[in-house]
């Protein structure tokens, strides 16, 4: 981790265990069967078990097949949210927490791709892998304690979104 990463954990820490899985309980209670919501919600339980698999796999090769699922399912939900859930948050009004979601994603997929370069059976890889953790468990925690909620309140076609969400999930991860 470099400076820059200490500094900014330091000066934002995470949110606490509880407080995530308050947000994801409240964001579960306002989706409704197969709608966008639950299945972005579907993809961050699919997230947070891959980064557990990345946690404990083995060192070496067992790491890399672990980063390569967890980059599998990462990337194929972070495009479907920045090509349609975004977009309709940002028609919503909510620009700012726009903004915010395209830069955490850049941002963890950059890390993703330093993590790549790390000897996998190193303590270097396991150190970038909980920065990277962290990030996204934070960026998680947004969209599911205000910005989806906010665009399942504020979107008018709901089922426009959902179809369009599922299609680009499947376009990617199949």
């Amino acid at each position: 981790m470099n400076i820059i990463d200490k500094a900014l954990g330091a000066i934002t820490p995470p949110e606490s265990d509880e407080k995530r899985a308050e947000a994801t309980a409240k964001a579960r209670a306002a989706a409704m069967p197969g709608d966008w919501l639950s299945e972005a919600l579907d993809h961050h339980d699919q997230i947070r078990a891959a980064f557990e698999a990345c946690r404990s796999a083995a060192p070496g090769e067992g790491r890399v097949a672990a980063m390569k699922r967890l980059a599998l399912v990462l990337n194929g939900h972070s495009l479907a949210e920045e090509i349609v859930l975004y977009p309709a948050l940002a028609k919503a009004g909510e620009k700012g927490h726009v903004g915010m979601a395209y830069t955490e994603q850049t941002t963890a997929k950059m890390q993703m791709a330093e993590l790549e370069r790390i000897e996998p059976t190193s303590e270097d890889w396991l150190e970038k892998l909980e920065h990277i953790r962290g990030a996204v468990l934070h960026h998680i925690f947004e969209e599911e304690g205000t910005w989806f909620l906010e665009l399942k309140e504020k979107y008018d076609d709901q089922a426009f979104i959902t179809a369009r969400f599922k299609e680009e999930f499947q376009r990617y991860v199949g």
